[in-house]
């Protein structure tokens, strides 16, 4: 692969790790994506959701970020509400308006727990994403994870941006971060995020992204 391309190839061998547990996958689950997983979305949107990383039955199987697994389905119930997402004709990927979804770290990780090494590696994947996006305005975060790689990747500087649910942070580069809890099984199932905390932090991201000027 080369190390220079704006997104990873099918082989990414940056972080052996997640290079070794893709490629144990593969064997178990021949018919998965079992691969670097593109964001993908609405190309003229103003709004990009950042989350942690491929779901290992979730964007793992499907090759989309947040499909196939509880934690999708919930964010996109949520986006359907404010009118940014609609379900697709066919396959399980709903079609997005004005909204880019992507992730922090492109392959999974084992117990769902990239490691800051890779973190660092995949950032340059992300930079890259955020800016093939013309009209980005804002970025929600899910996670902290998500937060520090965005604000990174955006040019902030993190001790000026600490992660806290519904924070709104206005970077010098121009860019606006809002971050959220992610949305996981664990924390929507014990109430550590909830649809209306959500949907705040939601409204928040949408409003940045659409206000005039």
């Amino acid at each position: 692969m080369d190390e220079t391309a704006s997104q990873p190839g099918r082989d990414c061998p940056l972080c052996p790790r997640l290079a070794g547990y893709r490629e144990a996958l593969r064997g178990q689950h021949p018919e998965w994506h079992n691969a670097p997983v593109a964001g993908f979305g609405d190309p003229a949107a103003r709004l990009a959701i950042v989350g942690l990383a491929p779901a290992v039955s979730g964007a793992n199987r499907t090759g989309r970020p947040f499909t196939g697994d509880a934690a999708g389905a919930w964010l996109f119930d949520m986006l359907a509400r404010f009118d940014l997402c609609h379900p697709a004709e066919t396959g399980d990927s709903p079609a997005l308006s004005d909204v880019f979804i992507t992730n922090a770290v492109r392959c999974v990780p084992p117990q769902n727990k990239p490691e800051p090494a890779e973190i660092h590696a995949c950032r340059p994947f992300l930079r890259a994403s955020l800016d093939a996006l013309p009209n980005l305005r804002v970025v929600l975060a899910l996670g902290a994870i998500a937060h520090q790689s965005s604000v990174k990747a955006l040019g902030g500087k993190l001790p000026k941006t600490p992660f806290a649910h519904g924070a709104v942070h206005r970077l010098h580069s121009g860019y606006s971060i809002v971050d959220s809890y992610h949305c996981s099984r664990l924390n929507t199932n014990t109430g550590r995020l909830t649809e209306a905390m959500f949907a705040q932090a939601l409204a928040q991201a949408r409003d940045i992204a659409f206000a005039p000027g």
